[in-house]
């Protein structure tokens, strides 16, 4: 709690613990020293800091990669709720089909652009020849 507070306009225990208890910490684990938490505990702080300090633009790289599966359906909410833009990369196929309704692919040739899901962005048989032909043609 008192590492989160630092980062909050709201000093109240309760208001911090709220954010905390989005992304599953109850009871005594609110209290923990950031030194023993776990990679995905840690993971799960800085979400929570990130919710806290209300940024409109948000650049994430494998958010998944340290969660467990209740700490990513609590992200994906997170993400889901939040009202900015989210610019991420991930291999994980069924975030990106959560979290994502526009698909922006750089290719060796340009740019590819779509305000789709992830999954009818594989299937569209017309992006994948525009994909096709994107990298495979010469520069």
């Amino acid at each position: 709690i008192e590492w989160l507070q630092q980062y909050s306009s709201n000093q109240e225990e309760e208001f911090v613990r709220g954010f905390l208890g989005k992304m599953l910490f109850s009871g005594e684990e609110v209290l923990k020293k950031c030194n023993v938490l776990s990679g995905g505990e840690k993971m799960r702080c800085m979400i929570a800091r990130m919710m806290l300090q209300q940024p409109n633009f948000l650049i994430v790289n494998e958010p998944t990669n340290h969660l467990d599966l209740e700490a990513i359906q609590a992200f994906n909410n997170a993400l889901i709720d939040f009202p900015g833009m989210v610019l991420l990369n991930s291999s994980d196929h069924a975030f990106m089909e959560t979290v994502c309704n526009r698909i922006i692919e750089i290719t060796p040739q340009g740019v590819i652009d779509k305000l789709m899901s992830y999954d009818d962005y594989l299937e569209d048989e017309a992006i994948r020849e525009q994909r096709k032909d994107m990298y495979l043609q010469p520069a």
